[in-house]
């Protein structure tokens, strides 16, 4: 697989992930991303949610498992930590648990529900431990220390607005749709740098 390919694969799960979205949220009238969760696209009881499932959580989370590896290659040094790789690779698999896993919102008590719960959260959970982890290593590479700022503006707007329904009561999910838009912001801000370092050589 050649380097370039890597970007691709981040380019691909951001826009797997928003066009499914916009999609799916435009064939379901009653569908509002003021008040229902983004996993609602793919529940149990969902028109389609196979189609979310697979184009809008388990492909993309297998095109970032996948950029991850070719993203941690060019900006490794020796003795870098795994834990970047670790974190945005596991972030992935866990974005693709949370569509193998389809929630059940009319029992949270269901294991898939559970399992889908646990795929959600290890996914944001893990991309934190790269968001934070990255850097220290980015800082090296007069290359990717320019990336530094505005990827770590985009993690912590991630967890900015995940205090979103906190605050907000009236509209807890639109926080989630910031959280995803800055997560995938990230993405594509890393795969654009990438595609860059290796069409410039």
């Amino acid at each position: 697989m050649t380097k370039n390919t890597y970007s691709i694969f981040g380019f691909l799960a951001v826009t797997s992930f928003w066009i499914t979205y916009f999609i799916m949220t435009n064939l379901r009238a009653e569908y509002s991303w003021l008040y229902k969760a983004i996993s609602e696209l793919g529940s149990l009881d969902a028109p389609n949610a196979w189609i979310w499932n697979l184009f809008g959580y388990i492909l993309p989370g297998f095109c970032i498992s996948v950029f991850s590896y070719g993203l941690h290659k060019e900006i490794q040094h020796a003795n870098s930590s795994r834990w970047p790789l670790i974190g945005l690779m596991g972030s992935g698999i866990f974005m693709s648990i949370s569509g193998i896993f389809p929630g059940d919102f009319e029992n949270w008590q269901s294991l898939t529900m559970l399992l889908h719960t646990l795929g959600s959260f290890g996914s944001y959970s893990l991309f934190l431990i790269a968001a934070f982890t990255y850097p220290k290593q980015m800082v090296l590479s007069d290359y990717w220390k320019s990336s530094i700022v505005p990827i770590k503006v985009f993690t912590w707007l991630t967890i900015l607005f995940g205090a979103w329904p906190f605050i907000f009561t009236a509209t807890p999910a639109a926080g989630q749709r910031f959280v995803f838009f800055f997560y995938f912001a990230w993405i594509l801000g890393m795969s654009f740098r990438l595609y860059r370092m290796n069409a410039n050589r």
